[in-house]
């Protein structure tokens, strides 16, 4: 703000352009209008639909308590938007301010902000991903035909990939009496995400519910009879399955591609952008009037030595959209930062899992409270003695306690909270990551640049 108190002329009333009619769209366009943004704003969205919450999809509208167009997300604030829905963008001409459309028309702009997010990485083998009966699930579509299917009684659905989605399909599944089997490449479930230690409850949390769980092993194709429906996959052990419904769920891949020959620093790995969420272009210089908020963003943490982190995380998105847009509105000495705290949660088989910190970079874990073989239990994860993530089953109250110690760069292992002993004596071990050339299909969190190792550095969180 200016001495006065009032936004610039050019800050109230230009042109902004979001790219993404996405959770972090939405909750930027808001910040826009509720920071005082009086301008013209477009939004852009290759889907048909307005924004919707993501979470429900793999949960309550697969278990149909919920359907699919029931999801749109809640409005905190009327917009004022012009919506082009159901037009993908195209390209970007940085130059010349003008975002291109896959109906021909361009879209100029003054400032712009990316937020286009991911999409679900399909089955690689075209043909076999076309048969009826193949699903991906992402988008509010996906969970509408997918849940249809369930519907119908298959007589035994495949999922290929145990990450959170797939467990959570999975879980669908079984809650709905379906026959249900999960391959997965990993040694455990949840591995690229939490790790071979937790890895082995999620384990015996399928099993335990009927799931048919096949690890280490990957399919190798599927097969469709003469009507075109899948009926089979084939697995790398020999083995074959009947299955009637697939769903692959193999991660995501980052919506960067529209973006090629812009001379923005945007590739497979997602748009790089500084701590106040500026996008850097292809020189590595930061740019003043292109932004990039959620899945789709790569941005420095000052928790993790700033490395640059990409984070399929709901809280994320909203917190880093608002930053995004709070920034776009002010001048140098006004912006701020965004370091949110990476959190997770994921509802399954029954029990309630949650994460913070960044799990997948721990080589140690110490479970610090309850039991792993009683699926209720806190484990903390330890990076170059530092305490870098933890995540709870069925015990979501120790979880805040546990973001302070990652917050204030704590020492692992940490002190016990309670006056209890640990359980069963235990002490760190290793957290059994896979190899990270390895694919997982975990909630991904990218990592480069330096390892937090500065144990220096200490973290207050901002106060609104």
């Amino acid at each position: 703000m200016n001495s006065d108190g009032s936004l610039d002329r050019l800050k109230r009333e230009g042109r902004i352009v979001v790219v993404g009619a996405s959770l972090a769209g939405l909750r930027a366009a808001e910040t826009l209008r509720e920071k005082g943004f009086a301008g013209s704003l477009t939004m852009i969205g290759d889907e048909p639909h307005e924004p919707y919450d993501r979470p429900p999809l793999s949960k309550q509208v697969l278990l149909g308590r919920a359907t699919a167009d029931r999801t749109g997300l809640p409005r905190h604030r009327a917009i004022d938007a012009r919506w082009r829905l159901g037009v993908p963008a195209t390209g970007l001409d940085m130059a010349a301010r003008r975002v291109r459309l896959a109906d021909g028309d361009e879209v100029e702009y003054d400032r712009l902000l990316i937020a286009t997010g991911v999409r679900a990485r399909p089955w690689p083998q075209e043909e076999e991903a076309e048969l009826d009966g193949v699903f991906v699930l992402r988008t509010r579509d996906d969970a509408d035909a997918l849940e249809r299917s369930l519907a119908q009684g298959p007589r035994r659905v495949l999922v290929i990939g145990a990450g959170f989605t797939g467990s959570e399909i999975a879980s669908a599944c079984r809650e709905r009496g379906i026959a249900v089997t999960v391959a997965e490449r990993a040694g455990a479930p949840l591995v690229g995400a939490l790790g071979g230690v937790v890895g082995e409850v999620a384990a015996e949390l399928h099993r335990k519910h009927g799931v048919d769980l096949r690890c280490g092993v990957m399919v190798t194709g599927l097969e469709g009879d003469s009507a075109g429906h899948v009926r089979a996959a084939h697995f790398s052990d020999g083995n074959t399955i009947e299955a009637d419904v697939v769903v692959v769920s193999l991660g995501a891949q980052r919506n960067t591609e529209w973006l090629a020959g812009s001379g923005l620093g945007a590739g497979p790995r997602g748009i790089a952008c500084d701590a106040g969420c500026r996008a850097f272009d292809i020189r590595g210089i930061v740019t003043d009037d292109i932004y990039v908020a959620g899945d789709v963003a790569r941005s420095p943490h000052p928790l993790f030595g700033y490395q640059f982190l990409s984070l399929e995380h709901w809280g994320n998105a909203v917190s880093q959209a608002e930053t995004a847009a709070h920034n776009m509105l002010s001048d140098s000495a006004d912006r701020r930062p965004h370091i949110w705290v990476p959190a997770f949660w994921s509802s399954q088989f029954g029990v309630n899992i949650k994460s913070v910190g960044v799990p997948s970079m721990g080589t140690e874990i110490l479970i610090a409270l309850g039991s792993r073989g009683e699926h209720r239990f806190t484990g903390v994860y330890g990076y170059q003695d530092r305490v870098i993530g933890a995540v709870t089953f069925d015990q979501t109250k120790w979880l805040q306690f546990y973001q302070q110690l990652i917050e204030t760069t704590a020492p692992f292992p940490p002190a016990s909270p309670t006056v209890d002993r640990r359980p069963e004596g235990q002490q760190p071990m290793p957290a059994d990551f896979p190899d990270p050339s390895v694919p997982t299909h975990g909630p991904t969190v990218t990592l480069s640049g330096y390892a937090p190792d500065d144990r220096r550095l200490t973290f207050t969180p901002a106060r609104h």
